[in-house]
């Protein structure tokens, strides 16, 4: 018998607030996350707008000393895992540290740290550099350090698949857990990469949005709306706890919902643009649903990629309508991407659980700043308002660059 994966902790540090509920309850609200950048002078560039993480105080999961020694990206990492134990009222402790694994990934990693020691390197000399660089530059920093944080001592990696990686975590978690090699898996993705070398490399590919007429960076991003220009960079964590199911309910643990399928795959076809038409996410797509056993006809809600760029909208749309046929018209879309910005390696995290909690609550989350329908992008959006409903299944697209397609199914929980 086919082990069974369910969910049953989540926590996130995001643009609208440093925990998992609270930004659901933004997310709820329709309120965006985006700002102008106050993480560093963004006056020399063309594009002055993200989704920064607000009044984080690391000090509340990590002494000062360690705080010190950490890169952005892996204090969110720790805040947000720490957060989805408290929630799944689970300790790691000696007699199950081996069973309990870390799967965190993301997609550039230390880069503040490099780029700031690079600084020192040239200012000061290499005497200087700090001895904690190069643990805090590469990618699977974040869960080795969670798992030094909680003493987790099962399988322990990084993904690294661009904006896919968060999701990506999450379905190489639950097939870790399938094959025996854990009972409870931390995963996710953490992202600190708003400096302006990232900000400035996006703006000249042209991908970046701009606030529309009215100035205001809470209606920069507006997926699948005619007047759509680019995604906004954003930063943050999420987080869930992953559990065989056996080994939950021995516990007696409140299960949030349950892993159904995972789907990955690969455009090759370009660096930076999508397949044409959505062929590969299309396939990733059709990839979950075999393995999740379910039909296209089961989903009721896709939190789309949707970073609000004319062509991945515009290419997810076509996607979806080809795994979903007509049903893609009854089906609910909505980008949380639109509040949030893009977080990169932490965005499919932080939208799976969106994706958890919509199944808990009977809620879906508004695409915000829709305002003109594009007529390529002709499917339910939930535009600005959130809607309650019941639902049984829901869907999470992650695309990235490099042509990275990955997809999360997850199910109400039924004993």
């Amino acid at each position: 018998m086919a082990v069974r994966v369910v969910v049953t902790g989540v926590g996130a540090v995001t643009p609208l607030a440093n925990s998992a509920q609270e930004t659901w309850e933004a997310m709820l609200a329709g309120r965006s996350g985006v700002t102008r950048i106050t993480l560093f002078d963004p006056a020399p560039l063309a594009v002055q707008i993200a989704g920064e993480v607000k009044n984080f105080d690391p000090l509340r999961w990590v002494d000062r000393k360690d705080a010190r020694r950490m890169d952005r990206n892996v204090m969110f990492a720790v805040a947000a895992s720490l957060m989805a134990l408290e929630d799944a009222q689970l300790a790691v402790t000696p007699a199950n540290a081996e069973d309990v694994g870390v799967i965190i990934g993301s997609a550039v990693g230390g880069i503040k740290t490099m780029l700031d020691q690079q600084k020192v390197l040239e200012e000061k000399g290499p005497t200087r550099v700090t001895p904690f660089f190069l643990q805090n530059l590469i990618p699977d920093t974040a869960s080795g350090q969670v798992a030094i944080e909680t003493g987790a001592k099962g399988p322990n990696m990084a993904v690294v698949s661009a904006c896919a990686t968060g999701a990506q975590a999450i379905g190489e978690a639950a097939e870790t857990i399938r094959r025996g090699d854990a009972r409870v898996v931390i995963a996710g993705g953490t992202e600190a990469g708003i400096v302006p070398l990232v900000v400035a490399g996006f703006t000249v590919m042209r991908a970046l949005a701009t606030p529309n007429g009215s100035g205001d960076p809470a209606t920069a991003c507006r997926p699948f709306d005619l007047h759509r220009s680019g995604f906004v960079v954003a930063e943050g964590a999420g987080a869930v706890i992953l559990e065989e199911l056996e080994h939950a309910q021995a516990r007696g643990a409140h299960i949030l919902a349950e892993f159904a399928g995972y789907g990955s795959s690969n455009d090759a076809y370009d660096l930076a643009a999508p397949a044409e038409r959505g062929e590969g996410a299309a396939r990733a797509m059709r990839l979950a649903l075999r393995k999740s056993g379910l039909q296209p006809t089961d989903i009721d809600y896709i939190n789309a990629h949707g970073t609000g760029t004319p062509l991945n909208d515009r290419y997810e749309t076509m996607a979806i309508k080809e795994v979903f046929g007509e049903h893609a018209y009854r089906l609910v879309v909505s980008s949380t991407k639109s509040m949030t910005g893009h977080m990169m390696g932490a965005a499919g995290a932080v939208e799976a659980m969106a994706c958890i909690l919509a199944l808990q609550d009977g809620v879906i989350p508004p695409t915000i700043n829709y305002r003109v329908p594009d007529p390529d992008c002709d499917l339910d959006y939930a535009p600005n308002v959130a809607r309650h409903t019941r639902l049984r299944v829901a869907m999470s697209n992650s695309f990235g660059l490099g042509g990275h397609n990955s997809v999360v199914i997850f199910k109400r929980f039924a004993s």
